[in-house]
């Protein structure tokens, strides 16, 4: 009996297997060809097809441009936004090869624009890129297949050639198409708006971009044109765009400084701590290294990192070797100058980079970038060629400018103080965390499941709607923390000061994660942090300095998706017994019309009950439709319980947004804008944004 079972089993085991199989063979197998996979995942080429992604077209097209600028063949770069979205990028440059190519049988201008892999960086000096950004040769291809029509003019050995394409693909041959006497490549493109999930450029953006690299490449001119606000314009009658003499807006970046340059920009409207910008540029086992910084009385780094020209915000082994370098060095003169005492601990590399803005930038043959979008540098070599050449470098700089030096360390010493009182403050919060249990700090009413993943704070503004919320929610599930008035705005303050704050104190104990080194993710206790302010300005800004808190040192609970922001309705609307609540003003006309008779309800006015039996009376008497009787929401508080469940609290009807940082260096910026001490900058975003504004008065 058991053979005979174990039979039946393998047969239908095997019947089983070949159900599985049935339909997949050979032909199932997709062969992707040509520019085909890039559509099919662009992510694996440009990251996302969010901003980030859209703009990475407009870069691996001008990497080109530079490219060529760093082999020293062009010295005049523009990059113009045209009208429907066409961006047009053009050098004076050597102009991409358009004779014949002898694998391909096509012009080398096809053969680059729909090839995968095929470039002149493969070649190195032999084809004068010793040194390069792009070396994978899917740039131009990649941004040829992401679009919907690309333009490719070559202008070389006295003639202008042109190719078209359409989603990668050409709609002619190379032609040529007139006489010239210039030199270079114009590529205009549009983005496939299929592909991006909007096609919308950000104008500072690119201008910042822009202007990072024309500090990056020497004497060489960078310029931007904003032509987008034109109907049409005759592009292809001119090599640059500028000679049109357009009225639009525009920028042109030109410097000789180099790293120094940009550390000075940077630092224009901060406090600096040294005089002297330190700079160095020196080669090392064929590696190129330069590097530049100085310190300001801020207390967050700002380190930007190079490789080959290309932006790594990630960082990568550059940056490792310059930590090292800097930790080793200036605790080594921190000794040797006798400010650093041998009773006090060596400075670790947190407390040397507190305040830091530093520029490492590196140059090398055969790079290497982990992934596509070359994010981070993995090249070892980097990493011994920083660390030697900034290493010895920094050191003369402090043995030959002593005040600096002395700053310099001095502003370090401070870090490493700062950082104990830090933990001092830290640990006490954790203590008391652990000591009070189950109570919990503060006003917090805690919900009674211990289960995260269905537990949700409701973060709210003041005690009036702090009770409303805590009358109106599901004891089960949902939490209440209120918060009386604007918390401590925590852009410039060090941990201890941000700790000594009781409402931020008890932030962070009702989130459970702990902060700083010991912060943990998976003790979270509460899967949804829902931030839930008064739709005013105020409750704007409260909403704002929360979120810098977060962003600041909740990093993960915001990247994993932990953080929302409550929609409260700002109208009720009530005609005789039915009643809407609407979001926003465009709702409200969709309900009431735009002219429609509203009646603000009186203050202290109760709603009478209809007396048994008037209700047909009073409908047969009057055939007019009752008025629109209109309630405008400034705050939660003003809301009963039943409303706010209703429309605010209740998993089935509200509404939530949820809060991601799809650009960290944009977000990087604008927290330091909004929050930091850079009074100028603030002023002038508050004026270039100011007409975007919706306040509600």
């Amino acid at each position: 009996m058991a053979k005979k079972a174990e039979k039946e089993v393998k047969a239908r085991g095997a019947k089983s297997a070949g159900a599985a199989n049935k339909g997949y063979d050979a032909s199932s197998i997709t062969v992707l060809e040509g520019l085909d996979p890039v559509r099919k995942r662009p992510g694996m080429y440009i990251g996302t097809t969010g901003p980030d992604g859209l703009h990475h077209l407009i870069w691996e097209v001008f990497d080109n441009s530079r490219d060529e600028a760093m082999g020293g063949f062009a010295d005049d770069i523009e990059v113009a936004l045209l009208p429907g979205n066409r961006i047009r990028v053009v050098d004076n440059g050597r102009g991409i090869p358009v004779d014949k190519h002898p694998a391909t049988k096509v012009s080398a201008l096809e053969t680059i624009m729909t090839t995968l892999h095929a470039g002149g960086k493969f070649g190195g000096e032999a084809s004068g890129y010793k040194i390069s950004g792009g070396l994978h040769g899917v740039g131009v291809s990649v941004v040829n297949a992401l679009s919907v029509w690309t333009r490719a003019e070559v202008h070389r050995d006295g003639a202008a050639h042109v190719q078209e394409y359409k989603i990668g693909k050409p709609t002619n041959a190379v032609k040529k198409v007139a006489t010239s006497d210039h030199n270079g490549t114009i590529i205009t493109f549009e983005a496939d708006a299929t592909i991006f999930n909007e096609v919308k450029y950000d104008w500072n953006r690119i201008v910042s971009h822009l202007r990072q690299q024309a500090y990056l490449v020497k004497g060489t001119r960078i310029s931007v044109i904003d032509a987008r606000g034109l109907e049409k314009i005759e592009d292809q009658e001119v090599f640059y765009l500028r000679e049109l003499g357009l009225e639009t807006p525009s920028m042109t970046f030109y410097f000789e400084g180099g790293l120094r340059s940009l550390v000075s920009f940077y630092n224009q409207h901060q406090i600096v701590g040294h005089k002297n910008i330190f700079y160095t540029e020196a080669e090392k086992d064929g590696v190129a290294v330069e590097v530049a910084l100085q310190y300001t009385d801020d207390i967050t780094p700002r380190l930007m990192a190079f490789a080959n020209n290309i932006y790594n915000p990630e960082h990568g082994t550059h940056v490792t070797g310059f930590k090292t370098a800097l930790t080793r060095t200036l605790n080594s003169y921190g000794r040797s100058a006798g400010i650093l005492k041998e009773s006090e601990e060596n400075f670790t590399g947190d407390d040397v980079l507190e305040g830091i803005t530093a520029v490492i930038s590196v140059k090398m043959p055969e790079i290497q970038f982990e992934g596509q979008t070359k994010g981070k540098l993995g090249s070892v070599e980097a990493r011994g060629a920083v660390e030697a050449v900034f290493g010895e470098q920094f050191s003369s700089f402090l043995e030959e400018n002593p005040d600096d030096g002395r700053s310099i360390v001095n502003k370090v010493l401070l870090a490493l103080k700062a950082r104990k009182a830090a933990k001092a403050a830290k640990d006490s919060v954790l203590r008391k965390g652990a000591l009070e249990g189950m109570t919990l700090p503060g006003k917090l009413a805690d919900c009674q499941t211990k289960d995260a993943s269905e537990s949700e704070l409701f973060i709210v503004e003041g005690d009036s709607a702090g009770g409303t919320a805590k009358t109106g929610r599901d004891r089960r599930t949902q939490a209440i923390l209120p918060l009386r008035g604007k918390i401590l705005n925590i852009e410039r303050a060090r941990l201890d000061k941000m700790l000594a704050s009781e409402q931020i104190k008890n932030l962070v104990i009702a989130l459970g994660t702990a902060i700083g080194d010991v912060f943990d993710i998976s003790k979270l206790r509460y899967h949804k942090v829902i931030i839930a302010t008064d739709a005013d300005v105020d409750g704007a800004h409260i909403r704002t300095l929360i979120l810098t808190l977060l962003y600041r040192h909740f990093r993960p609970v915001i990247d994993g998706g932990f953080i929302y922001i409550a929609q409260p309705p700002l109208y009720k609307i009530k005609r005789g017994k039915e009643v809407h609540y609407a979001y926003t003003d465009e709702e409200k006309f969709k309900i009431v019309g735009k002219d429609a008779e509203i009646e603000e309800p009186q203050a202290g006015a109760e709603e009478e009950p209809e007396e048994e039996g008037e209700e047909e009376e009073t409908k047969a008497k009057s055939k007019k439709p009752a008025k629109f009787s209109l309630q405008r929401y400034k705050g939660l508080g003003e809301m009963n319980a039943s409303e706010l469940w209703e429309t605010t609290m209740d998993p089935a009807r509200r509404i939530l947004k949820r809060v991601t940082v799809e650009d960290a260096s944009e977000a990087d910026r604008i927290f330091d804008v909004l929050m930091g001490n850079d009074v100028a900058s603030r002023k002038s975003f508050i004026q270039s944004n100011a007409k975007l504004a919706n306040i509600d008065v």
